[in-house]
């Protein structure tokens, strides 16, 4: 019998975040935002909000470059860059793979930080279980309950996986690695065949589960030299809140 068939509802472990930083920034300008920063609803008839383009910038130029700095990049050299799915599986490549194949590739690549189930291991993230649990006092966040679109599971686990060799396998590796972190969260049959064509059809639980904000584009000027122009600077967080001066954390500044 598979590791994919003795797979039990093992419990991952939450994501923690932790963060304190002393951040210097010029005090802003006070005005009403409230019309800049609000909910984007898509088009009628859209699946989900996810699938639908960002909309255009308005009135806002790129800054000009600056002479002597770079160059035009080539069509070779976007090309590489030029790897972003989008949620409705825009950009999809061509290849297919098994959760069969994928499970062999799992335990080859992925098993010693996930777990062999996908339960997390350490501080490593589950991938698999926590589905209903974002409501409730402790959210798992997985590629099961938390994530919208499954083209989207495909294109982070091939920009950024495996973890010490990134981008290195083939793309029907990573559909198959795509395939079983879904069958390990019941979404796909174990006979089930991931392409460009199938991955869009698979329907994430938390599909609908996501606000997006139209968040406008704003000009920035490059400067390199009296960029305060006597505005003020104000410290915003203290890093001594977290961590005692002198307590040997690397300073005893703010």
């Amino acid at each position: 019998m598979s590791r994919s068939m003795r797979k039990g509802a093992l419990a991952g472990l939450p994501l923690l975040a932790l963060a304190g930083f002393a951040v210097a920034q010029q005090a802003p300008t006070p005005r009403d935002v409230s019309a800049l920063y609000r909910p984007f609803e898509a088009p009628p008839g859209e699946r989900t909000r996810g699938d639908v383009p960002w909309p255009a910038p308005g009135n806002v130029s790129l800054p000009e470059p600056i002479p002597g700095i770079g160059r035009p990049a080539t069509s070779a050299e976007i090309a590489g860059w030029d790897i972003a799915i989008r949620p409705d599986g825009a950009n999809l490549p061509p290849g297919r793979g098994t959760v069969q194949e994928g499970e062999e590739l799992y335990l080859q690549h992925c098993a010693s930080c996930h777990g062999d189930f996908g339960e997390g291991i350490d501080r490593w993230p589950a991938l698999m279980g926590g589905r209903g649990s974002l409501t409730t006092d402790n959210p798992r966040r997985t590629v099961g309950s938390f994530w919208q679109h499954a083209p989207m599971v495909f294109d982070y686990i091939r920009r950024a996986m495996p973890y010490t060799a990134p981008q290195s396998l083939t793309n029907d590796e990573y559909y198959a690695l795509t395939a079983y972190v879904l069958y390990l969260n019941e979404l796909i049959a174990e006979d089930a065949v991931m392409d460009r064509d199938s991955l869009p059809r698979v329907e994430m639980p938390n599909r609908d589960g996501f606000v997006l904000e139209e968040r406008p584009d704003t000009e920035n000027v490059a400067c390199m030299q009296n960029c305060r122009q006597g505005r003020p600077v104000t410290v915003t967080m203290d890093s001594r809140q977290f961590v005692q001066p002198g307590s040997g954390s690397g300073t005893s500044e703010p």
